[in-house]
């Protein structure tokens, strides 16, 4: 890891280089907190449908990448564990809405808890002041990322 002087200004590809090893030992960190009984794309439709509540599959499908029996069999390992339900749309009754269960909430809540912890414990061995500049940086990160994935979504919206 590069260490700079306070008065040097990173570059965004220093900061690029940085962020992305932080991002893998995140990684290996949450790896600690298993999400067993769910696989890392089941994990993703639970983000999504967290956010997005009542989208259909197609609409799923296309936020994973995916194609819609891939993303159907994901749903449906999901159910089966109580995580998702389908339920069918008030105006298409071909049309099936999907929602995050209560069991599917609590099981991303007690998840987060568990990784807030594994990184507690990290945190905790950083000066104080670095962890307050930290939390302006990632603070700064989100909204910047966020900004930029809700430009693209509406460019992707508008194009479609």
């Amino acid at each position: 890891m590069t260490v700079m002087s306070p008065s040097s200004r990173p570059q965004p590809l220093q900061v690029a280089r940085v962020t992305s090893e932080a991002a893998e030992l995140l990684e290996v960190l949450w790896g600690r907190a298993s999400t067993a009984p769910v696989s890392a794309s089941q994990l993703r439709v639970l983000f999504i449908l967290e956010h997005h509540e009542g989208i259909n599959l197609r609409t799923l499908a296309e936020f994973l990448g995916s194609t819609p029996p891939s993303t159907s069999r994901l749903c449906d390992r999901l159910q089966a564990v109580g995580f998702i339900e389908r339920r069918v749309a008030a105006e298409s009754r071909r049309e099936l809405e999907l929602f995050l269960s209560r069991r599917g909430s609590a099981f991303l809540a007690d998840l987060r808890s568990r990784r807030e912890a594994a990184l507690e414990s990290v945190l905790e061995q950083m000066p104080a002041a670095q962890r307050a500049a930290l939390l302006r940086g990632l603070e700064a990160f989100c909204s910047a990322a966020a900004e930029q994935i809700h430009d693209s979504d509406a460019t992707d919206a508008r194009t479609a």
